[in-house]
């Protein structure tokens, strides 16, 4: 059995990631001390591996507890588990998206911008703009 100390050194999380991650009801340690301290085990550096990989892809609290319950349940539909991936990669896709369109308008504010010792500064007039901004960012948001 390992303390909260080692496991999150052989998990990669950080102790307090790890007691908040059973606050929020994602994983409960199989074992505690007669003191009340959590004891860990294989299968709860397994599980605390598994949330590691779902939040490191992405995967919100809410997707994270989807996917450890499909994952503990062997009697669950491949089906359920696809489902929930291609939806998270389309969310993915869409915050990329806008991420390149705002790159692209800040890219195109810089190319105007001289950088020298004026005082005029299209970077700061386009950011004053907030509606041409706002357009060229959030572009799609009207068609979702």
């Amino acid at each position: 059995m390992l303390n909260i100390g080692e496991t999150a050194s052989r998990t990669g999380l950080s102790p307090k990631m790890i007691r908040y991650y059973e606050q929020q009801g994602l994983f409960v340690p199989h074992a505690r001390t007669a003191a009340g301290y959590r004891q860990y085990d294989e299968r709860d550096l397994h599980a605390l591996r598994f949330i590691r990989s779902a939040r490191d892809l992405g995967f919100s609290l809410q997707q994270t507890a989807e996917l450890t319950e499909l994952w503990r349940n062997r009697q669950r539909a491949s089906a359920e588990v696809k489902r929930l991936a291609t939806a998270h990669i389309a969310d993915l896709e869409a915050k990329a998206a806008t991420l390149q369109r705002m790159a692209n308008t800040l890219r195109d504010l810089a190319e105007h911008c001289h950088g020298d010792a004026r005082p005029e500064c299209p970077i700061l007039d386009g950011l004053a703009d907030q509606s041409a901004i706002g357009a060229a960012c959030h572009s799609d948001t009207k068609s979702r």
